[in-house]
């Protein structure tokens, strides 16, 4: 059954505890397949629990962590490759971690839900980028009002960037 609209998901912040929890969705074959290997991302996502440019939460539905989702600051890191973004511009990223609820609404309730709350903070526009090869993930960023504006390439391989702005209206 897909999420209701009224549905609210809770956004905390990530603590060391939640590592493993992490570190078994990122071994899952649906999020493996779109991240690096587990030791190196759980190592980064442990730096970013401190740092100002990277914002790492998990996201709760009833109380139960069900997905990974950071926020960053492009303007924020030397020579990051999204730098040409508006100023105040805000990436996301999220991997949905519980295999049973990919593929029911989840991922584009909660994009959506977490960009709201970043506009009412005063970004003009968030960013993510997928692979171009993620449809799934594509579709779900589609259906919270993200539209695909250019093709890079960034450490990570290719990159389907795609913005929502404040000003643009929801789907």
């Amino acid at each position: 059954m897909p999420p209701e609209q009224a549905t609210l998901y809770d956004f905390r912040p990530v603590m060391e505890k939640d590592l493993p929890m992490i570190a078994g969705w990122l071994a899952e074959p649906h999020v493996a397949e779109w991240w690096d290997d587990p030791e190196t991302e759980i190592a980064g996502i442990r730096e970013h629990i401190d740092s100002i440019s990277v914002e790492p939460l998990i996201v709760e539905l009833d109380g139960k962590p069900i997905a990974y989702l950071q926020s960053y600051d492009p303007h924020l890191e030397d020579d990051h490759p999204y730098a040409d973004q508006p100023f105040g511009t805000l990436g996301i990223d999220v991997s949905i971690g519980v295999p049973e609820l990919v593929g029911r609404g989840h991922g584009s309730a909660i994009v959506r839900q977490f960009v709201e709350q970043l506009f009412e903070e005063g970004a003009p526009r968030v960013i993510i980028d997928p692979d171009p090869a993620n449809v799934r993930a594509i579709r779900a960023y589609e259906k919270a009002g993200f539209v695909a504006f250019d093709t890079r390439t960034s450490e990570y391989g290719p990159a389907l960037m795609m913005a929502r702005d404040a000003t643009q209206e929801p789907n």
